[in-house]
């Protein structure tokens, strides 16, 4: 059966939590939106995720770059500055007690319509923001088992279409790439660019080890995203060589390793890609050691973050 690289064991804790509306702590069940909602509407929106530990949202400020980076390119007015959002994030977790095993989704979208309509100019009032964080870690089983991958026909497209580098609520084309890998039996969907390359997978970015180097795609047609380039600088940090680069699925299929990189569950082994077997340990040698030294990275971030508060 496949699953998810998101999976997570419920807690009953997450029932009670408290939720960031606009600026009012409202609980779980009375969290709602307006149905005139841009992102319920259209996915007018820009989104993060990020993990907290010790109290301290990591990467904080690599996420909030990319937050306020996409809503400048929509011309999406968040209505708050970076110190506003950092502390209705404090405030969020505060109010909830929380310090560990935590993710967040903050969410801002163009705000209310007065009708149905995807003009920028029916928004009536100010953008909408959520912040909701739960109590959520990666379920180990997944981690141990590694994750099966599926080349699927939906491509990773060009910039002028949809730029991949937005985060935004529009993530059809993503969703449609994980339900053709779920029906493959995978865990998560490889996409190809429009080159016939490797790019990505459809919520994570996929790197092979070849060699003992390790490479990822050129990052042209994915996501900015946080953890692979904290992973790409690491190897660069700590002598591996490591590669942005143009490479194809025979190249994939005779690698050493394969991983995938989040922000939810870190750097994960992957097992098997289109049916064929990767590597010959779980996780191999080159995973065992970047897994470590992101733990590490983390916990430096983190510790660096609640002195810089305290100080």
């Amino acid at each position: 059966m496949s699953t998810s690289i998101h999976d997570f064991h419920d807690d009953v804790r997450n029932a009670d939590i408290r939720i960031w509306v606009n600026g009012i702590l409202k609980p779980r069940a009375e969290a709602t939106v307006s149905v005139f909602d841009s992102g319920f509407v259209l996915g007018d929106g820009v989104w993060e995720g990020f993990r907290v530990l010790a109290g301290q949202p990591a990467f904080l400020d690599a996420h909030l770059d990319r937050l306020y980076e996409g809503a400048k390119a929509i011309a999406l007015d968040i209505g708050m500055s970076r110190g506003e959002m950092k502390q209705a994030i404090a405030e969020t977790l505060k109010a909830n007690g929380m310090r560990d095993d935590v993710h967040i989704r903050l969410m801002v979208t163009r705000g209310i319509k007065r009708t149905p309509y995807q003009d920028p100019r029916a928004c009536i009032g100010q953008a909408t923001v959520v912040i909701i964080p739960e109590y959520k870690t990666p379920k180990p089983e997944t981690l141990q088992a590694g994750l099966k991958l599926f080349t699927v026909h939906v491509r990773r497209g060009f910039p002028d279409v949809q730029d991949p580098k937005l985060n935004s609520h529009s993530k059809l084309n993503c969703i449609t790439a994980c339900i053709q890998a779920i029906a493959a039996g995978a865990d998560e969907g490889l996409m190809l660019d429009p080159h016939g390359f490797v790019a990505t997978c459809n919520s994570t970015h996929f790197f092979i080890v070849r060699k003992g180097e390790v490479w990822t795609s050129t990052g042209d047609y994915c996501l900015g995203g946080i953890t692979r380039a904290n992973v790409i600088a690491l190897c660069r940090q700590n002598g591996i060589p490591c590669f942005e680069k143009n490479f194809s699925l025979s190249q994939v299929y005779g690698a050493d390793e394969a991983f995938c990189t989040g922000t939810f569950a870190g750097v994960v082994p992957v097992r098997e890609i289109d049916g064929r077997k990767i590597g010959d340990a779980l996780p191999g040698p080159m995973v065992l050691r970047l897994q470590q030294l992101y733990r590490e990275l983390v916990e430096r971030d983190v510790t660096v973050r609640g002195a810089d508060r305290l100080a």
